[in-house]
């Protein structure tokens, strides 16, 4: 039971990994055109502390047998705050305003929720207390793509919905929601039992509509997960490519 606890954790990292990788080409784009566009630098953010917050879970005073889950959320959160600070170059000078407040609040969250757990609770309850933290974030961030889904609905076509991408969001809710299970741990389980869930409704579409990929062309390469609001058709193609979601 212990190696296939094991073996699933490091599935899940392997996958998550790629997850949080995804928004580089949107970064690539952003970096060469030294503008944000109409990308929204919010996903990044909360994205940001989902991982601190899971990546803290993990710590083995926090929750034993956990140190693959702090070593992807580890990673991803060096990645997300990269992504962050690269918004905040480019973005105009309002939205790198509005960011820069998302990213001190998630900080300061962050650091209230080591403060409480590190000096006002101590075993099953700092563990209760910061699983539950890292929980309602990983769903909220799993929760993503319900937009970029009920868009392929309304348009019938999956331009903006990338197979693999969907795919390894399956694989991923699906490792970590086992790797949860195996140890007995609902605060792992739990938001990845959801991640899993949605992993397959977004397959489930791709199915559905495959053979509708839409007239306008390609999603220059992004195969993010999120959506923004477009204004108009002009800017669809720039607000449906969103920042990825690799929460454990």
């Amino acid at each position: 039971m212990e190696v296939l606890h094991f073996i699933f954790g490091v599935f899940g990292n392997i996958t998550g990994l790629f997850l949080f990788l995804a928004p580089t080409f949107t970064f690539k784009r952003v970096i060469k055109s030294k503008s944000t566009e109409q990308f929204s630098g919010i996903p990044y953010v909360m994205t940001l502390l989902n991982c601190l917050l899971s990546a803290w879970y993990g710590l083995p005073f926090v929750s034993p047998h956990n140190i693959l889950v702090s070593i992807i959320n580890g990673t991803g959160a060096g990645l997300e705050l990269i992504y962050v600070f690269i918004f905040l170059m480019y973005a105009p000078k309002k939205e790198k305003g509005k960011i820069f407040g998302l990213f001190t609040l998630v900080l300061s969250i962050f650091a209230v929720v080591v403060f409480v757990s590190l000096f006002a609770l101590h075993g099953n309850g700092r563990k209760l207390f910061c699983g539950f933290a890292a929980t309602i974030f990983s769903i909220i961030m799993y929760g993503s793509p319900l937009s970029i889904m009920r868009l392929v609905i309304k348009t019938k076509s999956v331009e903006f919905m990338p197979f693999f991408l969907s795919l390894f969001v399956f694989l991923c809710g699906t490792s970590w929601f086992v790797y949860g299970l195996l140890g007995h741990d609902p605060f792992v389980a739990v938001p990845n039992g959801f991640g899993c869930g949605l992993g397959t409704l977004q397959l489930i579409l791709y199915a559905i509509y495959h053979n509708n990929e839409g007239g306008s062309g390609t999603t220059d390469g992004s195969v993010e997960m999120g959506l923004g609001k477009p204004h108009n058709q002009s800017e669809k193609k720039l607000n449906t490519q969103p920042s990825a979601i690799g929460q454990v």
